[in-house]
């Protein structure tokens, strides 16, 4: 499982003199943001959710939108990151379209992790395990930074890898379904789909921001060959009012 992982980490343990030391004080940005997922399911769960927005560090402990967690020890231009995974992937079947299929109750995600601040951009790795599941997620994202205008903006490119286990929990069909709904019997195999994403940043007042991302997932066969699966693409983002601490 963390093979990916370890790989990455041994490269950037390279890099130990450039690691940002810790502050024993809130730095970065909390907020309140509405949340927009696409259901690739066609359940009735809602796709809109106002709920709080935070990236920031204190001391060991971060947060990171929909991952938080511990750093532990000096890794490369970062830390070794003790990681969990805030995951809205499961969805409701309380509708005619899936009746006879049971509910999927939400992953949940916990491994290791880091992340890597460099003069080329920022690269973030995870391994997690899944406890609902009992699957894999592995993740590796690239994210650059760029001025335009007032406007900061951050382009990222990433894949994510979920195993056969965690797949087949949110879009496989068992035989017991299938005798008691309209789809047919589906045995999911491992996944890996590239993401591509989108943030801005621009500045009310020193300390006041207005955070829009826009994030697209494409979905490959292992995915889209469930007949649970209404499309090829999941399209995502975020809107959010935060302040700023330095």
């Amino acid at each position: 499982m963390f093979k990916f992982l370890c790989t990455a980490m041994a490269c950037m343990g390279l890099h130990v003199s450039a690691q940002t030391p810790l502050q024993d004080r809130l730095t970065g940005d909390v907020g309140a943001a509405v949340y927009n997922t696409q259901n690739i399911v066609p359940s009735d769960g809602a796709e809109n959710f106002v709920l709080p927005y935070a990236y920031f560090d204190y001391g060991r402990f971060y947060t990171r939108v929909d991952t938080l967690g511990v750093k532990t020890a000096r890794l490369g231009m970062g830390y070794l990151e003790l990681a969990a995974r805030i995951s809205f992937e499961g969805f409701k079947t309380n509708t005619p379209r899936l009746s006879g299929v049971q509910a999927r109750a939400n992953p949940v995600p916990v491994g290791l992790g880091t992340y890597q601040e460099t003069p080329w951009g920022a690269f973030f790795v995870y391994g997690l395990y899944d406890t609902t599941s009992g699957g894999f997620l592995q993740e590796a994202t690239y994210a650059a930074e760029f001025k335009l205008g007032e406007v900061t903006v951050y382009p990222q490119l990433g894949v994510e890898h979920r195993s056969r286990k965690y797949v087949q929990h949110l879009y496989g069909v068992s035989a017991a379904e299938s005798l008691s709904s309209v789809y047919g019997a589906y045995d999911a195999r491992a996944s890996t789909t590239p993401v591509l994403a989108m943030a801005f940043e621009l500045p009310l007042s020193e300390a006041w921001h207005l955070n829009l991302q826009l994030r697209r997932r494409w979905l490959d066969s292992a995915i889209t060959q469930s007949p649970l699966v209404s499309t090829k693409l999941q399209d995502s983002g975020f809107f959010a009012l935060t302040r700023s601490f330095k």
